[in-house]
């Protein structure tokens, strides 16, 4: 007889322990969430006070001095030199274009790129959130077989795919606007508060799935 798909520590009841931390801690924690947002806003504000080069000098200092902080308090580097990374990137290309409204470009062709390869991923019916949550968690693509995790996962994929597509729709017309200002501010909201809800959307989601009868 063909085994059944590998149980979910989500939903048969096994332990609970790597069931939804894993994501925030390879973003460095709490901690970590809020540090990425330091240089973005201090590129806002000291492009508002003194102008883009002042702007540009201030993002990548502060993006140093987190990356600095993480190490002398011995935690995780990688969010910080990640954060680092594409703050530099974002600062090279504006620097190269003269324009502070380049500083977010970055940003929003990812946000792009994210929300194809989720729309897409449901379209295939490989929802992309079911394939980065299982693969975080370290356990294998078995739970396609399970139609409740489907249908959880192809949900919480729509909703990614919603979040990054208001990104590129409200920060897209900024950007083609060149509300540089106003662009800055809507990164900022735009960025971890609607990922806690698409995060929180598939909590819920998975949580749900699991209170119904299996539909394998």
């Amino acid at each position: 007889m063909t085994p059944g798909p590998t149980p979910d520590p989500e939903i048969d009841g096994e332990p609970r322990e790597r069931e939804f931390p894993p994501l925030l801690e390879q973003m460095g924690g709490v901690q970590g969430v809020v540090a990425s947002t330091i240089p973005v806003a201090v590129f806002v504000v000291a492009n508002i006070v003194a102008g883009l080069q002042p702007a540009l000098i201030a993002a990548i200092v502060a993006g140093v001095a987190i990356a600095v902080w993480r190490l002398v308090r011995k935690q995780a580097l990688q969010p910080a030199v990640s954060g680092l990374f594409a703050v530099g990137i974002a600062a090279f290309i504006a620097y190269r274009t003269g324009e502070a409204r380049g500083f977010y470009l970055p940003g929003l062709l990812f946000s792009a790129v994210c929300g194809l390869a989720f729309l897409v991923s449901v379209l295939v019916r490989w929802p992309l959130a079911g394939v980065v949550w299982h693969g975080i968690n370290g356990h294998d693509q078995s739970w396609r077989a399970d139609r409740r995790l489907l249908r959880a996962y192809t949900f919480a994929s729509i909703l990614w795919t919603l979040v990054f597509a208001a990104r590129v729709v409200v920060q897209g017309w900024l950007y083609n606007a060149d509300e540089e200002t106003w662009l800055g501010i809507a990164r900022l909201a735009m960025g971890y508060p609607l990922v806690g809800l698409a995060l929180l959307g598939t909590v819920w989601a998975v949580r749900r799935a699991g209170r119904e009868p299996s539909a394998t």
